[in-house]
Protein backbone atom coordinates (compact mmCIF):
# COMPACT_ATOMS: atom_id res chain seq x y z
CA UNK A 1 0.00 0.00 0.00
CA UNK A 2 1.10 3.78 -0.66
CA UNK A 3 1.98 5.48 2.21
CA UNK A 4 -0.04 8.68 2.88
CA UNK A 5 1.28 11.46 4.65
CA UNK A 6 -0.40 12.70 7.70
CA UNK A 7 -1.85 15.78 8.48
CA UNK A 8 -0.12 17.86 10.58
CA UNK A 9 -2.54 18.29 13.06
CA UNK A 10 -2.73 22.31 12.93
CA UNK A 11 -4.26 21.80 9.50
CA UNK A 12 -6.85 19.03 10.63
CA UNK A 13 -7.59 21.94 13.49
CA UNK A 14 -7.01 24.82 12.86
CA UNK A 15 -7.17 27.97 15.21
CA UNK A 16 -10.82 28.78 15.04
CA UNK A 17 -9.95 32.09 17.39
CA UNK A 18 -7.80 33.59 15.14
CA UNK A 19 -9.97 35.90 13.35
CA UNK A 20 -10.86 37.78 16.97
CA UNK A 21 -7.33 37.68 17.72
CA UNK A 22 -6.16 39.57 14.29
CA UNK A 23 -9.15 41.87 14.68
CA UNK A 24 -7.86 43.02 18.17
CA UNK A 25 -4.06 43.12 17.04
CA UNK A 26 -5.44 45.58 14.61
CA UNK A 27 -7.50 47.41 16.60
CA UNK A 28 -4.94 47.71 19.59
CA UNK A 29 -2.53 48.87 16.43
CA UNK A 30 -4.95 51.64 15.49
CA UNK A 31 -5.42 53.06 19.01
CA UNK A 32 -1.77 52.86 19.73
CA UNK A 33 -0.69 54.89 16.76
CA UNK A 34 -2.24 58.28 17.32
CA UNK A 35 -1.01 57.89 20.84
CA UNK A 36 2.69 57.60 19.33
CA UNK A 37 1.93 60.62 17.09
CA UNK A 38 0.64 62.58 19.86
CA UNK A 39 3.72 61.92 21.76
CA UNK A 40 5.67 63.01 19.42
CA UNK A 41 7.97 59.92 19.63
CA UNK A 42 10.79 59.40 17.21
CA UNK A 43 13.45 56.45 18.20
CA UNK A 44 15.15 57.41 15.11
CA UNK A 45 16.90 60.41 17.22
CA UNK A 46 18.53 57.59 19.11
CA UNK A 47 20.27 56.04 16.12
CA UNK A 48 21.47 59.74 14.45
CA UNK A 49 25.44 60.16 14.21
CA UNK A 50 25.17 63.47 16.56
CA UNK A 51 22.96 61.49 19.48
CA UNK A 52 25.43 58.43 19.34
CA UNK A 53 28.73 60.43 19.72
CA UNK A 54 27.09 62.06 22.39
CA UNK A 55 25.93 59.31 24.08
CA UNK A 56 29.38 57.52 23.46
CA UNK A 57 31.35 60.80 25.11
CA UNK A 58 28.70 60.72 28.55
CA UNK A 59 29.25 57.14 29.08
CA UNK A 60 32.85 57.43 28.46
CA UNK A 61 32.49 59.34 31.26
CA UNK A 62 31.39 56.97 33.64
CA UNK A 63 34.59 54.93 33.50
CA UNK A 64 36.12 54.29 35.79
CA UNK A 65 33.23 54.62 38.69
CA UNK A 66 34.84 56.86 41.79
CA UNK A 67 36.37 54.96 44.12
CA UNK A 68 38.23 57.18 46.64
CA UNK A 69 37.72 56.10 50.52
CA UNK A 70 36.36 59.78 51.13
CA UNK A 71 33.74 59.09 48.31
CA UNK A 72 32.35 55.54 49.59
CA UNK A 73 32.39 56.74 53.03
CA UNK A 74 29.92 59.82 51.82
CA UNK A 75 28.31 56.84 49.26
CA UNK A 76 27.39 54.66 52.29
CA UNK A 77 26.08 57.35 54.40
CA UNK A 78 23.65 58.59 51.47
CA UNK A 79 22.34 55.08 50.82
CA UNK A 80 21.80 54.37 54.26
CA UNK A 81 19.54 57.65 54.99
CA UNK A 82 18.04 56.82 51.70
CA UNK A 83 17.14 53.38 52.89
CA UNK A 84 15.74 55.09 55.98
CA UNK A 85 13.85 57.57 54.31
CA UNK A 86 12.14 54.97 51.93
CA UNK A 87 11.46 52.78 55.02
CA UNK A 88 10.31 55.86 57.24
CA UNK A 89 8.20 56.74 54.57
CA UNK A 90 6.46 53.18 54.14
CA UNK A 91 5.88 52.66 57.77
CA UNK A 92 4.00 56.12 58.66
CA UNK A 93 1.94 54.94 54.77
CA UNK A 94 1.42 51.69 57.00
CA UNK A 95 -0.53 53.20 60.20
CA UNK A 96 -2.63 54.89 57.57
CA UNK A 97 -3.34 52.15 55.24
CA UNK A 98 -3.72 49.29 57.42
CA UNK A 99 -6.84 51.33 59.20
CA UNK A 100 -8.44 52.51 55.70
CA UNK A 101 -8.31 48.67 54.43
CA UNK A 102 -10.26 47.77 57.64
CA UNK A 103 -12.71 50.34 56.62
CA UNK A 104 -12.91 49.89 52.61
CA UNK A 105 -12.99 45.85 53.07
CA UNK A 106 -16.53 44.97 52.49
CA UNK A 107 -15.96 41.33 53.93
CA UNK A 108 -15.13 42.89 57.02
CA UNK A 109 -18.04 44.97 57.36
CA UNK A 110 -20.36 43.96 60.37
CA UNK A 111 -23.22 46.11 58.72
CA UNK A 112 -23.66 43.25 56.35
CA UNK A 113 -24.29 40.75 58.81
CA UNK A 114 -27.33 38.91 58.24
CA UNK A 115 -28.55 41.97 55.95
CA UNK A 116 -26.02 41.05 52.68
CA UNK A 117 -26.38 45.45 52.89
CA UNK A 118 -24.62 47.92 54.60
CA UNK A 119 -25.83 50.65 56.65
CA UNK A 120 -26.40 53.97 55.28
CA UNK A 121 -23.98 55.40 57.96
CA UNK A 122 -20.98 52.73 57.01
CA UNK A 123 -21.72 52.74 53.47
CA UNK A 124 -20.99 56.97 53.39
CA UNK A 125 -17.72 56.37 55.43
CA UNK A 126 -16.70 53.54 53.51
CA UNK A 127 -17.00 56.10 50.61
CA UNK A 128 -15.39 58.86 51.88
CA UNK A 129 -12.33 56.52 52.92
CA UNK A 130 -12.25 55.34 49.39
CA UNK A 131 -11.90 58.76 47.83
CA UNK A 132 -9.24 60.14 50.58
CA UNK A 133 -7.31 56.77 48.90
CA UNK A 134 -7.91 58.02 45.52
CA UNK A 135 -6.20 61.39 46.25
CA UNK A 136 -3.73 60.50 47.93
CA UNK A 137 -2.26 58.12 45.14
CA UNK A 138 -3.50 60.78 42.82
CA UNK A 139 -0.70 62.74 43.28
CA UNK A 140 2.82 61.32 42.70
CA UNK A 141 5.37 61.45 45.50
CA UNK A 142 7.22 64.12 43.53
CA UNK A 143 5.15 66.26 43.09
CA UNK A 144 3.90 65.69 47.25
CA UNK A 145 7.99 66.30 47.81
CA UNK A 146 7.76 69.44 45.77
CA UNK A 147 5.14 71.39 47.83
CA UNK A 148 6.52 70.08 50.87
CA UNK A 149 10.04 71.16 50.21
CA UNK A 150 8.26 74.32 50.40
CA UNK A 151 6.62 73.55 53.29
CA UNK A 152 8.81 72.00 55.71
CA UNK A 153 12.06 73.00 53.74
CA UNK A 154 14.82 71.26 52.29
CA UNK A 155 16.01 67.48 53.63
CA UNK A 156 14.81 64.09 53.89
CA UNK A 157 11.45 65.30 55.99
CA UNK A 158 9.88 66.50 52.68
CA UNK A 159 10.46 62.65 51.14
CA UNK A 160 9.28 60.85 54.32
CA UNK A 161 6.05 62.73 54.29
CA UNK A 162 5.90 62.14 50.40
CA UNK A 163 6.51 58.78 50.31
CA UNK A 164 3.64 58.30 53.53
CA UNK A 165 1.30 60.55 51.52
CA UNK A 166 1.25 58.61 48.01
CA UNK A 167 2.49 55.02 49.17
CA UNK A 168 -0.61 55.23 51.87
CA UNK A 169 -3.28 55.41 49.08
CA UNK A 170 -1.91 53.03 46.97
CA UNK A 171 -1.42 50.48 49.90
CA UNK A 172 -5.30 50.79 51.12
CA UNK A 173 -6.50 50.68 47.55
CA UNK A 174 -4.18 47.65 47.03
CA UNK A 175 -4.48 45.64 50.54
CA UNK A 176 -8.29 46.33 50.29
CA UNK A 177 -8.40 44.21 46.99
CA UNK A 178 -5.65 41.37 48.11
CA UNK A 179 -8.60 40.75 50.55
CA UNK A 180 -11.77 40.75 49.09
CA UNK A 181 -10.53 38.27 46.35
CA UNK A 182 -9.01 35.85 49.18
CA UNK A 183 -11.43 32.78 51.03
CA UNK A 184 -13.88 34.62 52.74
CA UNK A 185 -15.20 31.41 54.90
CA UNK A 186 -13.21 31.76 58.02
CA UNK A 187 -13.22 35.61 58.32
CA UNK A 188 -17.36 35.68 57.43
CA UNK A 189 -17.26 32.73 60.43
CA UNK A 190 -15.68 34.84 63.33
CA UNK A 191 -17.68 37.61 62.52
CA UNK A 192 -20.84 35.87 62.59
CA UNK A 193 -20.01 34.36 65.44
CA UNK A 194 -19.40 37.44 67.42
CA UNK A 195 -15.99 38.31 66.76
CA UNK A 196 -14.65 41.64 66.01
CA UNK A 197 -13.52 42.86 62.66
CA UNK A 198 -9.22 42.81 63.95
CA UNK A 199 -10.02 39.31 65.10
CA UNK A 200 -11.51 38.23 61.79
CA UNK A 201 -8.68 40.19 59.83
CA UNK A 202 -5.59 38.38 62.22
CA UNK A 203 -7.13 34.98 62.43
CA UNK A 204 -9.05 35.01 59.28
CA UNK A 205 -8.09 36.68 56.25
CA UNK A 206 -4.51 37.17 56.87
CA UNK A 207 -3.81 33.95 56.62
CA UNK A 208 -4.95 33.22 53.61
CA UNK A 209 -3.69 36.41 52.56
CA UNK A 210 -0.37 36.45 53.89
CA UNK A 211 2.04 35.95 50.91
CA UNK A 212 0.61 38.31 48.31
CA UNK A 213 0.11 41.45 51.24
CA UNK A 214 4.04 40.96 52.61
CA UNK A 215 5.04 40.47 48.45
CA UNK A 216 3.53 43.85 47.79
CA UNK A 217 4.86 45.89 50.78
CA UNK A 218 8.39 44.69 50.24
CA UNK A 219 7.68 45.30 46.60
CA UNK A 220 6.48 49.13 47.81
CA UNK A 221 9.13 49.31 49.63
CA UNK A 222 11.48 48.43 46.60
CA UNK A 223 9.78 51.41 45.07
CA UNK A 224 9.66 53.69 47.91
CA UNK A 225 13.55 53.33 47.59
CA UNK A 226 13.35 54.47 44.09
CA UNK A 227 11.17 56.85 44.78
CA UNK A 228 13.25 58.37 47.61
CA UNK A 229 16.27 58.32 44.97
CA UNK A 230 13.76 60.69 42.48
CA UNK A 231 12.62 62.81 45.38
CA UNK A 232 16.40 63.80 46.39
CA UNK A 233 16.95 65.53 42.90
CA UNK A 234 14.50 68.09 44.52
CA UNK A 235 16.04 68.89 47.79
CA UNK A 236 14.57 65.61 49.44
CA UNK A 237 18.06 64.48 51.07
CA UNK A 238 19.41 60.64 50.17
CA UNK A 239 21.28 59.55 46.86
CA UNK A 240 18.94 61.62 44.41
CA UNK A 241 20.21 65.02 45.73
CA UNK A 242 23.80 63.94 45.74
CA UNK A 243 23.65 62.07 41.98
CA UNK A 244 21.70 65.59 41.05
CA UNK A 245 25.16 67.66 42.53
CA UNK A 246 27.52 64.92 40.91
CA UNK A 247 25.81 65.43 37.32
CA UNK A 248 25.70 69.00 37.71
CA UNK A 249 29.32 68.90 38.27
CA UNK A 250 30.01 66.22 35.34
CA UNK A 251 31.34 63.65 37.70
CA UNK A 252 30.42 60.48 35.72
CA UNK A 253 32.79 58.22 37.70
CA UNK A 254 30.95 59.23 40.94
CA UNK A 255 27.22 58.97 39.28
CA UNK A 256 27.93 55.38 38.19
CA UNK A 257 29.07 54.84 41.14
CA UNK A 258 25.82 55.55 42.62
CA UNK A 259 24.06 54.02 39.72
CA UNK A 260 25.98 50.32 40.72
CA UNK A 261 24.33 50.88 44.31
CA UNK A 262 20.96 52.00 42.71
CA UNK A 263 21.21 48.33 41.42
CA UNK A 264 22.37 46.49 44.27
CA UNK A 265 19.61 47.67 46.69
CA UNK A 266 16.78 46.60 44.07
CA UNK A 267 18.45 43.39 43.94
CA UNK A 268 18.71 43.05 47.45
CA UNK A 269 15.36 44.21 48.02
CA UNK A 270 14.08 41.38 45.45
CA UNK A 271 16.11 38.67 47.29
CA UNK A 272 14.51 39.38 50.44
CA UNK A 273 11.07 39.87 49.39
CA UNK A 274 11.51 35.99 47.63
CA UNK A 275 12.78 34.53 51.51
CA UNK A 276 9.67 35.86 52.91
CA UNK A 277 7.68 34.27 50.79
CA UNK A 278 9.27 31.11 50.80
CA UNK A 279 9.38 31.40 54.34
CA UNK A 280 5.58 31.62 54.29
CA UNK A 281 5.07 28.94 51.94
Amino acid sequence: MQNIPAVPYAARHPDPAWRGRVTYTVLGLLLLWPMLVASEFKPAVLFDWQSLSATGRFLAGFLPPAHSPEFLAMLLRETWQTIAIATAGLSLALLGAIPATLIVTERLSISRLGRRRMGVLPAAVRQLVRWLLVLLRSVPELVWALLLVRIVGLGPTAGVLAIALTYCGMLGKVYAEILESSEAHASASLLTNGGGRLAALFYGALPEAAPELLSYTVYRWECAIRGSVVMGFVGAGGLGQRMDESMKMLAGGEVASMLLVFVLLVAAADLFSRLLRRRLA
